[in-house]
C-alpha cells in the first residue's frame, strides 16, 4: 500500500515540481479578479471607471484594467436589441477609458459599429426573408405529410411557428447567418485586447 499514492499526493508532488509562484505571477492572480469584480460592478451601476483605476497603485493597475478589460470585451455582442447596443455602448466607452491608445481604439470601433450597422439594416433584412422562406418550407412540408395521413380530407391550419421542430431548425439557420457577424467581432475584440 505504501507504494499507491492518493491523487492528492500525486498533485501536491506536481505542484511543488512546478516551482513557486513569482511575485509577478502572485500579484496578477490577485489583482485580476479585483479587475473583473470592477468591471461587473461597473456594468450594474455608473461611476467613473478611470477614477476607480486611479486608486490602484501603478504596479498593479495594469493586471486591474487588464481583468476589467477580459469583462468588457466579453460583454460585447451583437445588437441583437436595445439591452445590447446600450450594453455594448456602455462596455465601448468604459474600453477606450482603460486604454492609452484613443485612435487605436476608435480605428477598431469604427469597424465594429459598421458591422453592427450592417448587422442592423441588411441583416435584419436577410433574417426576415430568411425567416419566411424557411416558415413556408415548413408549412409545405407539415401540409403534405398531413395529407398523406389524412388522405383527401383537407389538413386543419397549424400554427408552424409554434412548432418545436420549427424553432429549433429557425434558431440553427440564425446561428449561421450571426456566425459572420460574431467571426468578425471576435476579431475586432482580439484587436481591442492587443491595443494598449
Amino acid at each position: 500500500m505504501d507504494e499507491m499514492k492518493s491523487a492528492f499526493e500525486r498533485a501536491m508532488e506536481k505542484a511543488e515540481s512546478l516551482g513557486k509562484a513569482s511575485e509577478e505571477d502572485l500579484t496578477k492572480w490577485k489583482y485580476i479578479p479585483e479587475g473583473e469584480k470592477l468591471a461587473a460592478r461597473y456594468l450594474k451601476e455608473e461611476y467613473d471607471i478611470s477614477t476607480e483605476l486611479g486608486r490602484y497603485d501603478e504596479k498593479v493597475r495594469k493586471y486591474v484594467s487588464e481583468g476589467a478589460q477580459g469583462v468588457f470585451i466579453r460583454n460585447i455582442d451583437l445588437p441583437r436589441n436595445d439591452v445590447a447596443k446600450k450594453r455594448n455602448k456602455k462596455v465601448m466607452e468604459a474600453i477606450k477609458e482603460v486604454k492609452r491608445d484613443k485612435v487605436g481604439i476608435e480605428n477598431v470601433y469604427t469597424k465594429m459599429r459598421r458591422v453592427f450597422s450592417h448587422y442592423e439594416k441588411e441583416g435584419e433584412q436577410q433574417r426576415r426573408q430568411t425567416y419566411e422562406s424557411v416558415k413556408r418550407d415548413f408549412e409545405a412540408k407539415l401540409m403534405q405529410a398531413a395529407q398523406q395521413q389524412r388522405g383527401a380530407t383537407p389538413p386543419p391550419k397549424i400554427n408552424v411557428e409554434s412548432h418545436p421542430q420549427f424553432q429549433q431548425e429557425w434558431r440553427r439557420i440564425l446561428a449561421q447567418l450571426d456566425s459572420q457577424y460574431l467571426r468578425l467581432l471576435e476579431e475586432y475584440k482580439k484587436e481591442i485586447l492587443s491595443i494598449r
